[in-house]
């Protein structure tokens, strides 16, 4: 499989290509690394390969908020300068900037 850099990073808000929703990166795989179940769940016609970074986001619609895990490929940054409502932002992250969180001081590694 080849392997490359994320072309994301955490903190950064992003919105998914096709599916209405958008988030917050809280976690990146530099591959696939969910169930084969997981990944065969999803419509083949747009199945996203696995050699690629997977995205661990704190996601929203018009209507819930849920964790939800995307393929770069499927990912735009989000310009809409709205800071993302899911209640677990405060979890991971502190200051909204516009396009991007900073990491809470105190979870930083």
């Amino acid at each position: 499989m080849l392997q490359r850099d994320a072309k994301f990073s955490i903190g950064q808000v992003v919105r998914h290509r096709i599916y209405p929703f958008r988030g917050v990166i809280y976690d990146v795989d530099p591959t696939f690394n969910n169930t084969d179940e997981w990944w065969e769940s999803i419509p083949e016609q747009v199945r996203p390969r696995k050699d690629q970074p997977f995205y661990h986001l704190l996601a929203e619609n018009d209507e819930n908020t849920y964790v939800a895990y995307v393929s770069e490929q499927n990912l735009l940054l989000d310009d809409s300068g709205e800071p993302v409502s899911h209640p677990q932002v405060g979890d991971f992250f502190a200051d909204f900037h516009g396009s991007f969180y900073e990491a809470r001081r105190d979870l930083a590694h």
